[in-house]
């Protein structure tokens, strides 16, 4: 059944079929159900008729597409930044900022970082983000150094826990902090369906820069970044973006015209998160209105998938260790999905 799983020949939904039996499926990362939306496939296919499967021209091509720089603007009001870069990818789109924007001064990892944040190897950081937050601000401020950069995570996904950076507010004055954060999990859905922007700490000598996969919840495979006007403007001068070629127009024009869409499945997920978290206890882990569940009950993946359930369940954090169990939610679950799972982990526990 395991190598099964690895060789799905079908789309992702609240239900599959596999070996001719139905599962219930909570995994994966289309948190507001974007793949299986009938109403943004269909301005997925008027974008596909009005621009064609592909764009393989770069931005620096001196014959455009709009729909790139109206995107750009769009996302930019969308979540409340001064301005926006959108790339083919979300690891490009972290790749770009973190190789342009490190060189302003002295970098400090948090732990957990994405690869994608990662300038060469990975960064030696280790412990809590709470730990971490309180040991980076002392050494902030009792360094002679005043140019810092600061990589982090919004959230970390999988215990879940959705990072505090308030502890900026007590920097110094006079040490000047650019904030890079990578929230690909939380965008559209954290901060009321917003990004970890608005919920940043607002100070003169501090420059916050958020880049984000849009292959998640947005459902567009794509990558961003959303700053101030005069980092943007540094980001599309880079060899990177000049160079790559954009996504497809068409995810772009979809992106454009769904925030009903968006708006309606953020708060069908909220229901359904509402609606599961109404009977969890003290062996599950999760954060007020995101997604993701873990659990503590040992083996309950195994227990679920003789019940037609699938969970994400995976070594963490290498191979060789415990598998992490995760319920995800999304919006295309119905109640009766969500009433079947809590009767059936009921059972187990």
């Amino acid at each position: 059944m395991n190598q099964k799983l690895r060789m799905l020949n079908q789309a992702f939904s609240n239900e599959m079929t596999i070996c001719g039996e139905k599962y219930l499926y909570f995994g994966g990362t289309a948190y507001l159900g974007i793949p299986q939306h009938q109403a943004f496939s269909d301005l997925y296919l008027e974008g596909l008729k009005r621009f064609g499967l592909n764009n393989g021209t770069s931005r620096s091509n001196n014959i455009q597409l709009g729909i790139y720089q109206e995107a750009e603007k769009v996302a930019a009001e969308r979540y409340m930044a001064q301005d926006a870069l959108i790339t083919s990818s979300g690891y490009l789109a972290a790749q770009l900022t973190v190789k342009k924007l490190s060189a302003f001064g002295q970098v400090i990892y948090a732990p957990n970082t994405h690869p994608s944040l990662w300038i060469n190897e990975q960064p030696e950081a280790y412990g809590t983000f709470t730990n971490w937050s309180r040991e980076t601000l002392q050494f902030i401020n009792t360094s002679a150094e005043k140019n810092w950069v600061l990589i982090s995570n919004a959230m970390n996904n999988l215990i879940p826990e959705i990072y505090d950076f308030n502890f900026l507010n007590h920097i110094d004055q006079e040490n000047n902090i650019i904030l890079i954060i990578d929230d690909s999990h939380g965008i559209g859905i954290n901060h009321q369906g917003l990004s970890a922007l608005s919920a940043l700490p607002k100070k003169k000598n501090i420059s916050s820069v958020v880049v984000a996969s849009m292959a998640k919840a947005l459902g567009v495979d794509a990558g961003l970044v959303l700053g101030t006007a005069k980092i943007i403007s540094e980001l599309k001068r880079t060899n990177i973006f000049v160079g790559a070629s954009p996504p497809t127009a068409a995810g772009m024009f979809a992106f454009i015209h769904a925030q009903p869409i968006y708006q309606s499945e953020w708060a069908k997920l909220q229901d359904n998160i509402n609606r599961f978290t109404n009977h969890l206890n003290h062996q599950w882990n999760f954060e007020p209105g995101f997604p993701a569940f873990l659990t503590h009950l040992q083996e309950i993946d195994q227990h679920l998938l003789n019940h037609q359930i699938l969970i994400s369940s995976f070594p963490y954090p290498n191979q060789n260790s415990m598998p992490i169990n995760r319920v995800i939610l999304c919006s295309w679950h119905q109640s009766s999905d969500i009433d079947h799972l809590v009767n059936t982990i009921k059972k187990f526990s």
